[in-house]
């Protein structure tokens, strides 16, 4: 019995010591211990199983040496004052992908506009500061006739069919909040001078997108690299409610999930006219909605021809201008990428309107030059026009914080005998008020505005740069800094009283901030304490066809070819035709 005993006893030992290290081997499989001071107790039951024999083998004594090994697999995580070692653990597919924190809510892109379909903004940012579950109604669509309006719902089914909808808004919970950030560039007085510095950050690598939440900003990843020149601000924060539409009944209202479909057989009242839709009510990415108007490509140039250059106006004008239309459109319909759509309908993109409006002569010129765009190597160019150039056309990067346009140039717009008497570049104030002087002989010069005075005192100047966020101190004189070669001022400095900084306009942000003026080809002089005075040319930023000029020039016998490349010299005319597959840019 004793030497049975023993032998198990030993058994028991192997047993124990294997079942000891896997139990606390196993504890945590990220985890290992260091055994580096045994307890005492531990130490004595190890030392009475372990050392040999001294008392008799007898079966009481045997037993008593079992006890140590039978309990030991207990015991051993008791055994040792262990140092625990963290290990770290093993990378997972979470831990392999850096955090991607997003700019902003994204929302679906537009299909591609060179499908000849444009999506265009009729009212935007409605809904935009609902603080409350619910908020009065802010948007009515009536019928233009006896038809109904139809409301769809992001499926395609029928909401409601009635002549008129109301719609509020209401703040909803999100299930989970939205965490975002982001580095921003602006604002910007236009979205030419707000896509350049975006694409200086593009040239780094960054996905940065120009928004438009009131002005003109850049918007990039929080970890972008800073811009040379340029200041940012951080913005950071947790979305985690969103504003939806409420349509209004006579039960109380129905909060709605967007994209909204509005059909209207009849049309649909809109400004003071008559709109054919479909209409399309989304979010933005700003937390608030757009309405939009879904149209042709052709039938949009009918709702611009006529608000931009005037229904009247000759056929050679008309046609230059529908080429024109439809290239910059083309060309520009990345505007509002990161909202869902492609153009607005104001002055931000080209005046959109009553397509009704369009006069027989309109709807010719549109289609005498069906499809027909101007290009440069093979793309639609950046087709800028504006109401009359005072005289001389501008270079682009005189108007905007932008690259060199190559088919846009610095000329006198005249007849060759008076263009002669032009001396350019016009660096000096002396040189804008001599040509100020002597416009007898350029195109357009029946334009309204081809010459124009406005005074400014100091009070209406102080107002201007507070809305402009300039501060409100009171300016005391004003000097111009820098001229462009057409003679259009590049920077305007406003001196302050009370010691504040000079404020320093610079392209469009001078008009932006002085409203009142009509161009940035002027000379300003003091008359009297707080009163200056400027006397200009032009209406616009004088870049590209003045349409004074086109019209001017059509009435000389000028064909619409001819007028484009006089004032887009080397480009092409014709047809574009958009690759298979093409789409806008990427995706926010």
């Amino acid at each position: 019995m004793p030497v049975a005993l023993n032998r198990l006893a030993a058994a028991l030992r192997v047993l124990s010591l294997g079942i000891s290290l896997a139990v606390r081997g196993t504890n945590d499989k990220h985890r290992t211990s260091t055994c580096l001071q045994p307890n005492p107790l531990f130490r004595f039951m190890l030392r009475s199983a372990v050392q040999p024999a001294v008392m008799p083998r007898s079966a009481p004594v045997a037993v008593f040496r079992l006890l140590p090994w039978i309990w030991l697999p207990v015991w051993a995580g008791l055994g040792c004052q262990a140092q625990v070692i963290e290990q770290p653990s093993p990378p997972s597919e979470a831990q392999d992908e850096a955090v991607v924190v997003p700019t902003h809510r994204s929302v679906p892109l537009p299909p591609s506009a060179r499908n000849s379909v444009l999506w265009v903004s009729l009212d935007d940012h409605l809904g935009a500061g609902t603080r409350s579950d619910r908020s009065a109604a802010q948007l009515t669509l009536i019928s233009a006739g006896a038809a109904p309006l139809r409301l769809l719902d992001q499926a395609g089914q029928l909401v409601l069919s009635t002549d008129r909808l109301r719609f509020s808004w209401r703040r909803v919970a999100l299930p989970e909040p939205l965490d975002v950030a982001r580095r921003v560039a602006g604002p910007f007085a236009s979205f030419e001078s707000a896509d350049q510095i975006a694409q200086r950050w593009r040239g780094q690598g960054v996905e940065a997108q120009v928004a438009h939440p009131g002005e003109w900003e850049v918007w990039a990843p929080a970890d972008a690299l800073d811009l040379a020149g340029v200041s940012l601000r951080e913005v950071s924060q947790r979305i985690s409610s969103v504003v939806m539409p409420v349509l209004e009944g006579p039960e109380g209202g129905r909060t709605l999930q967007g994209p909204l479909q509005v059909q209207a057989p009849d049309g649909m009242r809109w400004n003071g006219g008559v709109l054919r839709g479909p209409f399309r009510l989304q979010a933005d990415a700003y937390g608030s909605w757009t309405l939009l108007e879904q149209l042709p490509l052709e039938r949009y140039l009918e709702g611009v021809v006529p608000h931009e250059i005037g229904a009247g106006s000759p056929a050679a004008a008309l046609q230059a201008q529908a080429v024109l239309a439809r290239t910059w459109a083309l060309a520009n319909s990345h505007r509002f990428a990161l909202d869902g759509y492609h153009l607005c309908s104001d002055t931000q993109c080209q005046v959109y309107s009553d397509p009704r409006l369009a006069s027989p002569a309109v709807r010719q010129a549109i289609r005498a030059t069906s499809g027909e765009v101007l290009l440069w190597d093979g793309q639609p160019i950046h087709a800028v026009y504006h109401a009359t150039n005072g005289g001389v056309s501008a270079h682009a990067e005189e108007a905007w914080n932008m690259e060199p346009l190559p088919y846009v140039q610095v000329q006198a717009d005249g007849a060759a005998a008076w263009g002669q008497s032009i001396s350019l570049p016009l660096r000096s104030n002396q040189d804008v008020q001599a040509l100020l002087n002597n416009g007898g002989g350029a195109y357009g010069a029946g334009h309204p505005r081809f010459r124009w005075s406005r005074v400014y005192t100091a009070g209406q100047l102080a107002q201007a740069l507070a809305a402009a966020d300039q501060g409100d101190t009171v300016p005391t004189s004003m000097s111009v800094q820098k001229r462009g070669p057409s003679g259009r001022v590049l920077a305007l400095e406003i001196d302050r009283d009370r010691g504040a900084k000079p404020v320093v306009l610079e392209l469009d942000a001078i008009r932006r901030t002085l409203r009142r003026l009509p161009s940035t080809l002027f000379v300003v002089d003091a008359e009297g304490a707080g009163v200056w005075r400027f006397q200009g040319g032009g209406f616009g930023h004088g870049v590209g066809l003045s349409q004074a000029g086109a019209i001017d020039l059509a009435d000389r016998g000028w064909s619409a070819q001819r007028i484009l490349q006089h004032y887009y010299p080397g480009t092409q005319l014709g047809p574009f035709t958009a690759p298979a597959g093409s789409a806008p840019a990427k995706a926010p």
